[in-house]
């Protein structure tokens, strides 16, 4: 593949697994675009990437205004040919404690902002004939995790409409394909972990490997499904976990 030729979109490219993945796609020459909500946190990445890598300020949560901003995008940038959905929100609280707003409030970010600016994007894809979509999935789609009920739920569809997608898209020229990271070390996993001694516990004891990933082991994962090197590659769910999803 000659990626200097691409465009990426990754949305929450600026922190934790996007912005490995970002980093990734930079030095191989991708031109990548990140979005996100904090607009320091895209500066700041901007500015340690360099010319390669431009940023966007939106909340994905308002799926309404998805269509003008893949608008925006590509009257600047052209059409992508690559989008990572990797923007993701977590919420821990007992199951019956968690109210139809929060619920909703992580589905809207999790899944329904991914369906929207999928559809978006490759309504421009389908004018290329060609493009490729790397979905962020869970361990919390393999298996049941206690107190993340909405996003257990957000990423178990994510998976489904992974397959769905993949089934229409993939004649026309569309690969989709998913991600499922086991316990990565991010902010996001230690704010799970590191005050659930309990739960850090588990999770390393059921994890073959006995340790937590990093956040490149998923952007190397995100950039094979994202090129030509998965040509032949549809429909997956790939596991970057250490194990851990077949651990006993």
């Amino acid at each position: 593949m000659n990626s200097k030729t691409k465009l990426a979109i990754i949305t929450g490219g600026a922190s934790g697994l996007g912005l490995a993945t970002t980093k990734k796609f930079i030095e191989q020459g991708i031109k990548t675009i990140i979005i996100g909500r904090d607009e320091a946190k895209l500066i700041a990445a901007a500015q340690q990437f360099g010319k390669l890598c431009s940023y966007k300020q939106f909340d994905l949560s308002d799926t309404t205004g998805i269509p003008q901003l893949i608008t925006e995008i590509e009257a600047k940038f052209g059409i992508p040919d690559i989008l990572v959905n990797n923007a993701g929100i977590n919420h821990k609280k007992a199951f019956t404690e968690v109210t139809d707003e929060e619920f909703s409030r992580v589905i809207q970010t999790n899944l329904n902002a991914v369906f929207a600016i999928s559809r978006e994007v490759v309504k421009s894809m389908l004018k290329a004939g060609s493009g490729s979509i790397v979905n962020i999935s869970s361990m919390a789609a393999q298996y049941g995790i206690p107190y993340v009920i909405a996003y257990s739920a957000s990423k178990t569809a994510i998976e489904g409409m992974t397959r769905a997608m993949a089934t229409e898209l993939s004649p026309q020229g569309i690969r989709v394909n998913c991600i499922a990271p086991g316990f990565i070390a991010t902010d996001m996993s230690a704010k799970a972990l590191d005050n659930d001694p309990g739960r850090k516990q588990k999770v390393m004891g059921r994890t073959p490997m006995g340790k937590l990933g990093e956040p490149a082991d998923v952007a190397e994962a995100a950039y094979y499904l994202a090129t030509d090197s998965a040509k032949y590659v549809t429909g997956i769910v790939l596991q970057v976990d250490g194990g851990n999803s077949i651990g006993f």
